[in-house]
């Protein structure tokens, strides 16, 4: 048993709405002083990111970690390509995945472990919208069931 000590800092609620995650990947993110300081105060927004592979390295881009108010003149842009830490090998799977059509690779969540930056990256095949809507349905129903089967086990049925 490890002991490891992890801080889930932003999640991608809408990844898995708009697509189906068909494998999911650990990776460490390169950062300056500012950003780590933003991202341990909760300043990330992980819509509409994602990210690629290209040169052999792997890049998350369109995340919005927020500047950090005491950095002053040494501030980090907010919206700036980010490079990701991973095995060659494991760079080398994604290329061969991404090559099938349809895939895309989508950040999931973004969270601290052993106090160090870590992005959960996604390998997502996109929904269309009728399985978008299944979903919801689905979820709903979800809810129903759960209510009613709350109130039985209270003893109001």
């Amino acid at each position: 048993m490890t002991n490891e000590h992890v801080k889930i800092v932003a999640v991608n609620r809408k990844a898995r709405h708009d697509y189906i995650i068909e494998d999911t990947f650990e990776a460490g993110v390169v950062l300056t002083g500012s950003e780590i300081k933003s991202i341990r105060a909760g300043q990330v927004n992980l819509r509409d990111s994602y990210a690629v592979i290209r040169d052999g390295e792997a890049w998350l881009l369109n995340v919005h970690i927020s500047p950090y108010k005491q950095a002053s003149y040494q501030n980090h842009e907010p919206k700036r390509d980010r490079k990701l830490l991973l095995h060659r090998r494991e760079i080398n799977r994604l290329t061969g995945k991404l090559q099938e059509k349809g895939l895309t690779l989508v950040p999931l969540r973004i969270y601290l472990k052993n106090s160090r930056a870590k992005v959960e990256l996604g390998l997502g095949r996109g929904k269309k919208s009728y399985d978008k809507r299944e979903t919801l349905r689905e979820r709903s129903d979800q809810r129903q069931i759960d209510r009613a089967l709350g109130r039985r086990q209270k003893g109001y049925d």
